[in-house]
């Protein structure tokens, strides 16, 4: 009883702590499902995410995506974080990528700084951070999970509220490898 509970009571934090309420829709994509932009790469925007926030440790603040892999591949990994410090993004502890059984483990440095970017603006930057690459086997549809202390609910979507410094993680960027 006291277990069913419990699970009931997560499933309700999970849905009212979620970073948006709507489904996650990108370039004609199902119900919830992220689908490939024109070029085959995909936009997993934080604020589009089923998301998990834990106050007592952030560290564990997890956002969700379903994905539709139309083609099996590898694929680059990039995260994009809204910073006022390119040089550091002070992230506290490594940011995780997970797929399958597969887990991209890094602690994130700007590689790229985005100049003409519609997610963030001044007084931020957008930082680009190399993570890895992850490999589908088969089209499909699998679930992308990042966990991160800069991935904040929606409440705190605002960029003049600073829970945890000046930094604070967008999204997640999948491109194709091509040969």
């Amino acid at each position: 009883m006291r277990r069913g509970i419990l699970i009931l009571s997560v499933a309700f934090a999970t849905i009212f702590l979620s970073c948006s309420n709507g489904g996650i829709k990108g370039d004609g994509s199902e119900a919830g499902i992220v689908v490939p932009q024109n070029d085959g790469s995909y936009h997993l925007s934080v604020s589009k995410a089923v998301c998990y926030s834990d106050n007592d440790n952030p560290s564990s603040n997890t956002a969700e995506w379903s994905i539709r892999v139309s083609e099996a591949g590898r694929y680059k990994v990039w995260i994009a974080s809204a910073t006022l410090d390119t040089l550091n993004l002070k992230y506290s502890n490594p940011v995780k990528v997970n797929l399958l059984d597969n887990r991209l483990d890094v602690n994130p440095e700007c590689d790229r700084v985005v100049t003409d970017s519609k997610e963030v603006s001044l007084p931020y930057y957008r930082a680009d951070s190399y993570m890895g690459s992850f490999y589908f086997p088969e089209s499909g549809k699998y679930t992308l999970q990042v966990i991160s202390e800069k991935i904040f609910p929606a409440e705190a979507s605002n960029f003049s509220i600073r829970p945890s410094g000046d930094t604070r993680l967008l999204s997640v960027i999948l491109t194709p490898v091509v040969r």
